[in-house]
């Protein structure tokens, strides 16, 4: 099983690929991890196009099974919260053109899944999603690793 997890966002949007079975030692092997950033300054339209062309280019390179996407947190700026409903709509969007199995997970599920606590802080989370992993350190930036324990947390509660 190979899954894709996304921490969106409009500025940056993190992702993790993991290969869980198949051989893959404990909870999985990483494929790849990374962000997708955003021209500050680019309109929103323009944003959301480049998330949809950098999600549906990573499900057509690594074809995952499943993808597992971050719930929206909810910010006390209304505006905020708004925007990233539009990130997590064109993710949503890739994932069913290409017909993947869907799973949403609440930012402290996620933490708490990976961690154990599900306030944790987001170094616990890159230090435990790299233990988990048997990575010789976090993956960097910290939302990439963001999106790898959202990967994680689709596996562990498979």
């Amino acid at each position: 099983m190979r899954v894709l997890g996304i921490d969106p966002g409009t500025s940056v949007t993190g992702y993790g690929v993991v290969e869980y079975g198949n051989g893959a030692p404990g909870f999985g092997q990483l494929v790849e991890c990374g962000v997708i950033r955003f021209g500050r300054k680019s309109a929103l339209p323009r944003r959301l196009a480049e998330l949809h062309e950098g999600i549906v280019d990573l499900i057509e390179r690594h074809r995952p099974t499943a993808l597992a996407l971050e719930d929206a947190f909810y910010h006390k700026n209304v505006r905020t919260t708004l925007v990233l409903g539009h990130a997590r709509g064109v993710v949503l969007l890739a994932a069913q053109q290409h017909r993947l199995t869907i799973a949403q997970f609440p930012p402290a599920t996620v933490k708490k899944a990976v961690t154990g606590a599900g306030g944790a802080a987001k170094a616990q989370v890159g230090a435990m999603v790299a233990r988990l992993l048997r990575l010789k350190h976090a993956p960097r930036p910290s939302d990439a690793a963001d999106g790898v324990a959202v990967a994680l947390t689709y596996i562990i509660r498979s």
